[in-house]
């Protein structure tokens, strides 16, 4: 518990102290995100947040699991680093898509490869257990890719990404303190705190952004919490709170960013679109179009994001491919509300333009 609580404490202090010095250095060199017909915010933004984050997480991290028994730190460490050059890039000249996949791929490689991070099964998913070696790889490295992408694109509105970071670090957390295993505990709570300190900054109204290098960095955690998470939960009987689904739960941990990034590749594949042209369809910008404010949007996300958590703990027992069913109906329902009552709107101004 003290090299837990010292790791909070220290990534909280740390990202808390650096962001207004990285407002001042941004403003000084002009580096901003302004905003446009596609983005969310009226003013112009600094975008450098992610170095806040990265400097808390990754100290906290390496200082306070120094001794324990992990072998993966020393890559973890490095696939990090990797993201952060290309994200600090791309805040500051603006990489192409292909570069940015390239620096994914190979921190993704990293993570699988040397620090052994992998799938191993699929955990009775459509009756299959163990899976080959070769497929072990593949299937980890497209679920880091996803993850990573997920989270990037989910980062629409003030406060969003980092309180959905926040309560998934968190409840990974919480799980691997009850697995014992301490040093992915403190990455877990590392960047927690470290997200905790980015929304003081970032909570409606915003006065930063985590950037690329922010939300690459993020997404690239949470993709090795929710690996580990899934191994571990499923073979966890000497504890509590043993899964039979645990990929369901993981899912349901993560359901924000990955049920709203599938939902809008559908639509723009369905609509003749490229799944990577940006457009104003995520379930934000629909909450905003609503009339919700940032806060109330994003505030919205997370008591969903919490439900679905909750739901998957109560039916942690049942097979993964059941629960899974059941994680995707409830995101179907609840994702297409705002586009119904946008629609029911729309109809009423028509009929009462007809009406005048």
């Amino acid at each position: 518990m003290f090299n837990i609580t010292f790791a909070c404490i220290t990534a909280f202090i740390i990202t808390f102290l650096a962001i207004p010095s990285i407002i001042r250095v941004s403003v000084i060199k002009n580096l901003f995100d302004e905003p446009n017909e596609r983005k969310s915010h009226v003013a112009s933004i600094p975008t450098l947040g992610g170095l806040a984050i990265f400097a808390g997480v990754v100290f906290s991290y390496t200082f306070w699991s120094a001794g324990l028994e992990n072998t993966s730190t020393q890559y973890i460490i490095s696939a990090i680093v990797v993201l952060f050059f290309i994200g600090i890039k791309d805040d500051i000249v603006e990489l192409t898509a292909h570069k940015k996949l390239y620096g994914q791929i190979m921190a993704a490689i990293i993570i699988v490869m040397f620090a052994d991070i992998r799938i191993t099964s699929l955990y009775g998913i459509l009756g299959i257990y163990q899976i080959p070696y070769w497929f072990s790889v593949v299937v980890t490295i497209f679920t880091i890719l996803v993850v990573i992408n997920a989270f990037n694109l989910v980062d629409g509105i003030d406060g969003l990404a980092g309180g959905i970071g926040a309560i998934a670090a968190f409840t990974f957390g919480l799980w691997f303190y009850n697995y014992n295993q301490i040093a992915l505990c403190i990455l877990s709570f590392s960047l927690f705190s470290s997200l905790l300190a980015f929304l003081v900054y970032n909570f409606s109204p915003a006065n930063i952004f985590m950037g690329d290098t922010g939300s690459l960095i993020v997404g690239l955690i949470l993709a090795v919490l929710t690996i580990n998470f899934i191994e571990l939960s499923f073979d966890a009987l000497p504890y509590a709170f043993p899964f039979r689904s645990s990929p369901a739960m993981a899912v349901a941990i993560l359901i924000i960013p990955l049920s709203d990034t599938l939902r809008i590749f559908i639509v723009r594949m369905l609509s003749g679109r490229s799944p990577f042209q940006a457009d104003r369809n995520h379930i934000h910008h629909q909450l905003l179009d609503l009339g919700l404010s940032h806060r109330e949007a994003a505030l919205t996300l997370y008591l969903v994001n919490i439900g679905f958590i909750l739901t998957a703990l109560a039916f942690r027992n049942i097979s993964s491919l059941s629960l899974l069913l059941l994680l995707i109906a409830m995101a179907i329902v609840l994702g297409s509300i705002p586009m119904m009552i946008r629609h029911f709107n729309k109809e009423k101004v028509v009929e009462s333009k007809v009406l005048k």
